[in-house]
């Protein structure tokens, strides 16, 4: 594994916590952490970095001090503010691989076409009430984020905040997005690797997605080749 590589955390949240733990602790010396919000106390119950003393803080510097104290090698770089089409391409410098656990649409797919445009590879994550998934994007960027999902929703959505989400789950779907995001540094083709969990049924899915011929971003007729602020216009 490429120990020396930089990882960007995209989201110091449910999926974020466990993920970057996870990381720090299979021996990931250098981390780039994004968000801008601080620690409430109905975090705590799935965002395992975090205790009641940290509540009212910023998420970036509990965290911080959370990772240091299982890792004291590990150098966290802290980037306050969102992942933001004027901001994607400083947030992506230097960085070797993206982990990105938002909780909005927009910023999933800013992510999955920055990423894209500039040759880094990405592991995407989402949990809503007890079911998760993890999906693992090469370098080459194909199969991407938008050969499953396709575009922005212009609707409302079901989120973590509107649903609710069961804690725990969301500890397993940080475990496995840290486990792909490992095989992508170790080298080992997992680029189109599709991971669910349903804890309702406590089920494991494990597949590899196509990709779609007319994709947008990752296609034969791509139409995507700038970042523009526009095409990540949502509701949710």
């Amino acid at each position: 594994m490429r120990t020396e590589a930089r990882v960007l955390v995209v989201g110091v949240g449910g999926l974020g916590c466990p993920c970057a733990l996870a990381l720090v602790k299979a021996g990931v010396l250098a981390l780039r952490l994004c968000d801008d919000d601080i620690v409430e106390e109905s975090n705590l119950h799935r965002q395992i970095l975090f205790d009641d003393a940290s509540v009212g803080k910023s998420k970036l510097e509990q965290a911080k001090r959370a990772l240091e104290s299982v890792a004291g090698t590990v150098m966290i770089e802290l980037a306050l503010g969102r992942f933001l089409p004027s901001t994607a391409r400083g947030l992506l410098e230097g960085c070797d691989l993206v982990v990105e656990g938002a909780d909005n649409f927009a910023t999933k797919f800013l992510v999955a076409d920055a990423c894209a445009l500039a040759g880094i590879p990405v592991v995407h994550a989402a949990a809503v009430r007890t079911y998760g998934t993890a999906l693992a994007v090469g370098p080459r960027g194909r199969p991407c984020y938008r050969c499953l999902f396709e575009d922005v929703p212009r609707e409302e959505v079901a989120n973590c905040v509107s649903a609710g989400v069961l804690g725990p789950m969301v500890g397993v779907v940080g475990a496995l997005q840290a486990d792909l995001a490992l095989a992508t540094l170790d080298g080992r083709d997992v680029g189109g690797t599709l991971v669910t969990y349903d804890a309702e049924t406590d089920v494991l899915r494990r597949t590899r997605v196509s990709a779609r011929e007319g994709c947008t971003l990752c296609g034969p007729f791509r139409r995507i080749d700038v970042i523009d602020e526009r095409r990540y216009i949502t509701v949710s």
